[in-house]
């Protein structure tokens, strides 16, 4: 069958079915017609994204698949800006940028509340949070994939070790600030406290499901019956995001024939699918496109390198490492000969390649920091979900991530300055309260001079006793995290550097290790 023909069909079916009042009809107080789910699968196809967009109402909540400007529903999020549908709780991993993506819907003011892990560098989406106009529920990014999967799959709750011990545990955290925004001084939502419980020695927090009135998705294929497949790493949140929507409304790049795809091939079945429509065009923008030069050379300040090599003399032949955005991502460009690690990717990758040429840049294949990358022999990818899963699980053997304060007992901040900078926590706190090897690199002191090892953190915790072993420039030091007396032990020293330059430099008492050895010396 051709697809005009299905649009045809579509559009007869539509006309033949009985007219039903649906939620969202009701809600808007008007009836609308739409085709019951057990009818033809050619009726989930839908003539333009307008069409397909045109009961959601004002105040829905919407679930939006895509991680940055990977995998997003463009066409639909254009849709609902022309339809100017307003008072819109968004649920996605993040909000795109100032002008694309989700960026669109906060511009045009048609969302109230973010419930989302990153804010990353939408300044817009900031601005709007720290002046009091946007609500904002930052959500640990592995706990928000998996509030989705629970909520497409009938689990109202579930515990889990992430955020324990931090600010999303204890509540406080400001969802919206009150006139004048945060220099008016007033908090007008705050977060709640979660339910704790101990399970075998760790404390757990009580999350709650997320389900949306609609899901809007964006996939690279789909048949007529509403079965879904995924190109590169834009399935990230799609899949989660698809199954916690009442109503799902997928934008797809090529709708074929039921039957064309083979069972082996489909990413999402049909059953959590309602709509699914044709985008127009696609500019799939890319954030960071980044590519490599051919000469394999790594320009880098010679105090960060310092940093990077000794990171990577942690890692060991075999290892499943789990680079954070920033310093984290050089590590792998300095392995020791014979030294092969697999690289995970918390939007879905297990196998990181360089990055491409110019003529191999693939929009659809990005690394967590947005960062255009390539596959590797072996590599495979997967949902939000099953990525977090592996992190929880304990099946990374190695976190490496940057920090903003790490305290002598190991907690760790890295994610917020209140009322100045929010960035929002990503995946950190899932990567950091599983039972991998967490390794924290950063520059020693902060601008001006100011301690970044301190006694106590004076943010917001990212994690609480998580940091095993954090690396400056100054030296390395090994963390107790497990004992309440024990003090940090400083395992190697800076080349140039003097202990008291180092005690000088950090806030709180160390031990130092007999014999004191110098920093890449072996």
């Amino acid at each position: 069958m051709t697809l005009s023909k299905a649009l045809m069909l579509s559009a007869r079916s539509r006309l033949l079915m009985p007219k039903v009042r649906s939620a969202s009809a009701m809600h808007r107080g008007k009836w609308h017609d739409r085709a019951f789910s057990s009818g033809p699968s050619s009726g989930k196809v839908w003539a333009s994204v307008d069409d397909a967009i045109e009961d959601v109402f004002d105040g829905a909540t919407v679930c939006f698949g895509g991680f940055g400007l990977c995998g997003i529903p463009e066409n639909l999020i254009a849709a609902l800006q022309r339809k100017g549908v307003k008072g819109l709780t968004a649920v996605s991993n993040n909000a795109g940028v100032d002008n694309f993506g989700l960026g669109l819907l906060l511009q045009s003011r048609q969302i109230k509340r973010m419930i989302a892990s990153y804010v990353g560098e939408n300044k817009f989406f900031e601005e709007q949070y720290l002046s009091g106009e946007l609500e904002v529920e930052l959500t640990p990014q592995g706990t928000l994939a998996e509030k989705l999967r629970a909520g497409g799959a009938g689990i109202p709750a579930f515990f889990t070790r992430t955020a324990h011990g931090t600010v999303i545990q204890h509540g406080g955290n400001v969802i919206k600030y009150g006139p004048g925004g945060v220099k008016g001084g007033i908090v007008e939502i705050a977060s709640n406290p979660r339910e704790e419980r101990d399970f075998d020695g760790h404390g757990f927090v009580m999350e709650r499901a997320i389900t949306g009135d609609f899901s809007v998705v964006k996939a690279w294929k789909a048949d007529e019956a509403g079965n879904l497949v995924w190109k590169g790493t834009s399935q990230n949140f799609n899949p989660d995001c698809a199954k916690a929507g009442k109503i799902c409304i997928a934008e797809v790049e090529e709708i074929v024939p039921t039957g064309t795809l083979s069972p082996e091939e489909i990413h999402l079945p049909g059953i959590y699918v309602q709509r699914i429509v044709k985008g127009e065009s696609y500019e799939k923008r890319i954030e960071k496109r980044t590519v490599s030069s051919g000469s394999g050379e790594i320009k880098i300040d010679k105090r960060r390198e310092l940093i990077i090599r000794r990171a990577a003399k942690e890692l060991k032949d075999g290892m499943y490492v789990n680079l954070g955005i920033g310093m984290p991502t050089l590590v792998s460009n300095f392995l020791e000969p014979g030294v092969r690690i697999e690289l995970q990717s918390e939007n879905g990758l297990l196998g990181i390649g360089a990055y491409p040429t110019e003529d191999k840049v693939d929009p659809d294949l990005i690394n967590a920091g947005k960062e255009t990358i390539t596959t590797i022999p072996g590599s495979s990818l997967f949902s939000s979900s099953d990525s977090f899963a592996m992190v929880r699980g304990s099946h990374v053997d190695v976190t490496i991530l940057g920090a903003m304060e790490v305290a002598a007992n190991g907690d760790l901040a890295n994610w917020i300055i209140p009322g100045k900078m929010v960035k929002g926590m990503g995946g950190a706190m899932d990567l950091v309260s599983s039972d991998s090897k967490v390794l924290i690199v950063m520059e020693h002191l902060a601008k001006g001079g100011k301690h970044k090892l301190k006694q106590t953190c004076a943010l917001p915790l990212t994690g609480q006793r998580v940091v095993d072993r954090c690396i400056t420039d100054l030296g390395v030091f090994d963390f107790n995290k497990g004992q309440d007396v024990a003090a940090p032990t400083l395992l190697e020293i800076a080349p140039d550097t003097t202990l008291d330059t180092v005690k000088e430099a950090t806030g709180f008492e160390f031990a130092v290790a007999e014999p004191l050895k110098t920093m890449l010396s072996e």
